[in-house]
């Protein structure tokens, strides 16, 4: 049913911009006054001259608007529905967050609510936020069932580094690391 939905939606996008393309088509064929003066001094195009350019103004927006379709078709051929969230620069070094995210990996989405909360890690909270906007992504976009989704994937990514220094003996000066990470989770449908 929601195949259906997406090819009768795809239909009419692809007809709304041939559509807006003859329209266009139209507009550019139909001259002002000011204009038409100007055609009467320079001498007049021939009718093929403009077909042609209208044609040409038409072409690559039906190939844009097929192009369009089966970007959808594809999206549609995946047997798994899944949506993502990610959180990017969180301020928390990727190491301690992939401790919280091997907890939830590949576990019902209530569940993952419920470790997450219980978990005294400085990661947990921002990971649940991460989770609750993947839950409202799919729920929101891709029309999914809330209680059949489980965590698919769960990973931490490396973010832009701080390099701060500090002062140490007799002069010296050690660096210290302040990393970030990007933290990615994707919920499909069982």
């Amino acid at each position: 049913m929601a195949e259906k939905k997406a090819k009768e939606a795809a239909e009419e996008v692809v007809e709304k911009k041939a559509k807006a393309a003859k329209a266009t088509a139209e507009t550019t064929e139909k001259k002002t006054p000011a204009k038409a003066e100007k055609a009467d001094k320079a001498p007049a195009k021939t009718a093929k001259a403009d077909k042609e350019t209208t044609e040409k103004v038409e072409k690559p927006k039906k190939a844009k608007a097929e192009a369009v379709v089966e970007k959808q078709a594809v999206s549609e051929s995946d047997s798994e529905k899944q949506a993502k969230a990610i959180a990017r620069t969180i301020r928390i070094a990727p190491r301690k967050s992939r401790l919280v995210l091997d907890l939830i990996r590949g576990k019902q989405v209530g569940e993952a609510i419920a470790i997450l909360r219980y978990t005294p890690k400085a990661s947990s909270p921002v990971i649940e936020k991460v989770l609750n906007s993947a839950i409202a992504n799919a729920e929101h976009n891709y029309e999914m069932d809330v209680t059949k989704l489980y965590v698919a994937e769960a990973y931490a990514n490396e973010g832009p580094t701080l390099k701060r220094f500090r002062p140490r003996a007799q002069g010296r000066a050690s660096a210290i690391n302040k990393r970030t990470s990007h933290i990615t989770i994707v919920v499909k449908e069982k």
